[in-house]
């Protein structure tokens, strides 16, 4: 691999310099790098291939034989467990991909294909693009929840501090909470810290603050339903253990699974396990986001609009009451491609 790299640097002319400044890292990396002395990460490897023009799959692949061989060097079992481990890995790849649809695969591969380019802009990125699809964000999340604040006046109590006439003081703290946890799931990312039941813990916190500060952060103690759905919550008493299974389910899949399907799928099953009095939605769409953000994606923002919203909530509801997830994956994969296609035209401009 670390030939491929300085022979395709040096190709094409650029020096370790101007390729660090293109991948944000400090030159000695690239050094590093070319010499075999480090390995870069993921998320670098797929930079290096789209700056340096080389085959995404190839550098990968060379990526992940070095790191193999890495781990097992050459203990004299290493190769029994690697034919151990090509077995288990041939099954969860079918096993991926007879559970996605075509329909579905399609929509990732643009998805991906999105990504990809968009991360050739990266270096456009400014602090004013992303607080204004924050805000939306921020606008449309609440929205959904039936909060009636317009975009405007979203701007004005978070960005102004001004107080809005007619409206109530629980709308102004929902406006201003859920500003307080993008903040907090950006830095989670942008800290490498990895989700768990703390962190999720802390996102509800801010979003009931001030609000039921009884139950902000903390699980239901009564049984619960949600309006206009025939799905019922499970009991109180067992929600620390659904929440429990949530977190193993999480650690089992999250290499195994497409970002986009697993942030989908922790989405779905926290409001379907609603283990909060309130908040679920917003906490929900927060975890879904942070998942999207930790590898390389942007927020998927769903609308508040009134067909967006039942749709939202159609898909929702066959998933947790028919087990089919189909639509609701969907629905949330053509939520993220219309945010990243979006966010590259503003970035194009």
């Amino acid at each position: 691999m670390r030939t491929l790299l300085k022979n395709a640097r040096e190709e094409k002319g650029i020096k370790t310099r101007e390729l660090a400044q293109l991948l944000g890292i400090d030159q000695a990396l690239i050094s590093k790098f070319e010499s075999g002395s480090r390995k870069p990460t993921k998320e670098q490897v797929a930079k290096l291939a789209q700056v340096l023009d080389l085959d995404y799959e190839t550098l990968m692949v060379a990526w992940l034989k070095e790191r193999i061989l890495y781990e097992i060097g050459t203990d004299e079992l290493a190769l029994k467990a690697m034919i151990l481990a090509e077995e288990q890995i041939k099954y969860n790849v079918s096993f991926v991909r007879k559970s996605i649809s075509k329909n579905l695969q399609n929509i990732l591969n643009e998805i991906d294909a999105l990504k990809t380019k968009l991360n050739q802009f990266r270096q456009f990125d400014s602090f004013r693009i992303a607080q204004a699809l924050e805000l939306e964000y921020t606008f449309e999340s609440n929205r959904i929840e039936g909060n009636t604040l317009t975009l405007r006046e979203t701007d004005l109590v978070i960005n102004e501090g001004l107080t809005i006439s007619g409206k109530s003081m629980r709308e102004h703290l929902e406006a201003i909470n859920h500003v307080e946890a993008i903040t907090y799931i950006k830095q989670l990312m942008e800290r490498n810290f990895p989700l768990n039941e703390r962190e999720l813990l802390s996102v509800h916190n801010l979003i009931l603050r001030g609000i039921i500060p009884e139950d902000a952060g903390r699980y239901r103690r009564v049984q619960v339903m949600i309006k206009g759905s025939s799905h019922m919550p499970p009991q109180p008493y067992i929600v620390a253990k659904e929440m429990e299974d949530y977190f193993i389910w999480y650690e089992e899949n999250k290499s195994k699974m497409h970002p986009v399907i697993l942030a989908a799928e922790m989405h779905e099953r926290l409001v379907t396990i609603h283990p909060f009095i309130d908040g679920n939605g917003r906490t929900s769409r927060l975890i879904m986001n942070l998942i999207l953000l930790q590898n390389g994606y942007v927020i998927a923002n769903i609308k508040g609009d009134y067909e967006t919203r039942m749709n939202y909530y159609k898909t929702l509801e066959t998933a947790q009451t028919s087990n089919n997830k189909e639509d609701f994956l969907l629905f949330i994969a053509q939520v993220e491609k219309e945010c990243l296609e979006r966010y590259i035209n503003i970035i194009e401009q």
